[in-house]
């Protein structure tokens, strides 16, 4: 009996709390930005809020239902979890409901819609932690790191098959969890060089010149460090890298991306202005955003979000909400407890004693904070759209249930921490 009181008695209720704000202030802001004067209740499960407001008690629910398990279980179930969000993610892609563009979605009895994509982020931090955490599993030999990058690459294939651009590109964050169990930080910065390489090549249009520059920088290196074989090595075989990458990025733009996607990469580049077409959304966001000002304009009562000028504003674009009815002050306090949870996230980490834990934890904490930055970077104009959403804020059952499982499964895994020692 004392075990099983345990459970609850080393939660973190720290995290509790954080979990609870998010998803209030996600329900509030759902039923201002969907808001039908026809049924003004919120918990009128006849509209898109009361559906919410049930998706929050269900996952509160699924939350302390987790908090019973027993810890080993959850690291036992990884490869069942992962095998399971595999075939749903094939399965999506033969009898998936289409939904602007995306086939991702399993249509539900009653009007629901699975969306795999988003508990495939839970299971593949899960696996992800199994494998890590085994015996003599090193990310710094190559076996050990390539069967690691499988476990994140394979179901981001099968996303990026769905259309699903935003959740494929989520999966790259776990690049964070290699990097803390010993992976070679010339891997992240390599990771930056592409990205700020892909950005240079679309905005300068002048690939002689970006391969010039490269050519000029490696040869300098090489001069100055010439005497250092091993260094000299490294730096030509990542210029060949880059300077290929370089050629590929007109192929990889023109033939991999879809129209509405690079139009949005160029609105946000500033190769193209479209305020009225595909950057309405944003165009709309931003002016939401500004009009709350420092204190905002209160609650429902924020006219871009009144008058419905923001699309996609209950999922997507959810957090202009925040910014128009409370300003300034009412973002920070969401970038706060944002902040505070990731800072929550990396405190449970590091004072694990089993290496499964702290590695899913980085996995969480590797994912919420993707999400935060993109979507709220789109929102603001300075990331393109990809359609991901604002952790439990953004409307969408999904979503919710799949943040719900990650963050009370790191819950439970810390609050055994003293008795968890296996890998």
């Amino acid at each position: 009996m004392n075990n099983q009181r345990s459970f609850f008695f080393n939660v973190d209720w720290l995290m509790v709390f954080i979990y609870l704000a998010l998803c209030t202030i996600g329900l509030f802001s759902i039923h201002s930005a969907m808001y039908d004067p026809r049924h003004p209740y919120i918990l009128d499960v006849d509209t898109d809020y009361g559906k919410q407001f049930i998706f929050v008690i269900v996952s509160v629910v699924l939350g302390v239902f987790i908090l019973l398990l027993e810890s080993r279980f959850l690291s036992a179930l990884a490869p069942v979890l992962y095998a399971l969000t595999i075939i749903l993610l094939i399965l999506v892609l033969v009898i998936g409901h289409r939904v602007k563009g995306n086939q991702a979605w399993i249509a539900l009895p009653g009007g629901l819609r699975l969306q795999p994509a988003e508990f495939a982020k839970f299971a593949t931090c899960l696996l992800l932690a199994r494998y890590l955490s085994g015996v003599n599993i090193k990310v710094t030999e190559i076996k050990s790191f390539a069967i690691a990058a499988a476990i994140i690459f394979f179901p981001m294939m099968l996303i990026l098959l769905q259309g699903d651009a935003g959740s494929t590109l989520v999966f790259s964050c776990l690049l964070f969890v290699l990097y803390r169990e010993g992976l070679s930080p010339y891997f992240l910065v390599l990771e930056g060089l592409f990205i700020t390489l892909f950005v240079l090549t679309l905005k300068l249009n002048n690939i002689l010149l970006i391969i010039g520059v490269l050519i000029g920088l490696a040869v300098l290196i090489v001069l100055v460090f010439r005497r250092n074989k091993k260094l000299v090595f490294t730096v030509l075989v990542g210029a060949a890298i880059l300077i290929a990458f370089v050629c590929s990025v007109k192929f990889l733009y023109n033939s991999v991306l879809e129209p509405h996607q690079k139009v949005r990469i160029d609105i946000v580049l500033g190769i193209k202005s479209d305020p009225k077409g595909k950057g309405y959304n944003v165009h709309q966001s931003l002016i939401a955003i500004g009009s709350g000002k420092l204190w905002g304009k209160g609650y429902m009562r924020g006219t871009q979000t009144m008058y419905r000028y923001v699309p996609e504003q209950g999922t997507d674009f959810i957090f202009c909400t925040v910014g128009e009815e409370f300003g300034f002050a009412g973002s920070v306090v969401v970038l706060g407890l944002y902040l505070l949870l990731v800072l929550r996230i990396i405190y449970i980490a590091e004072r694990q004693r089993s290496p499964f834990s702290r590695i899913y934890a980085y996995g969480v904490g590797s994912v919420i904070f993707f999400h935060v930055v993109i979507n709220i970077g789109m929102t603001i104009g300075i990331m393109p759209v990809i359609g991901i959403p604002l952790p439990l804020i953004s409307y969408g059952g999904s979503s919710l249930l799949s943040f719900t499982i990650m963050l009370f499964t790191l819950i439970k895994l810390d609050s055994n921490r003293m008795g968890m020692i296996y890998a």
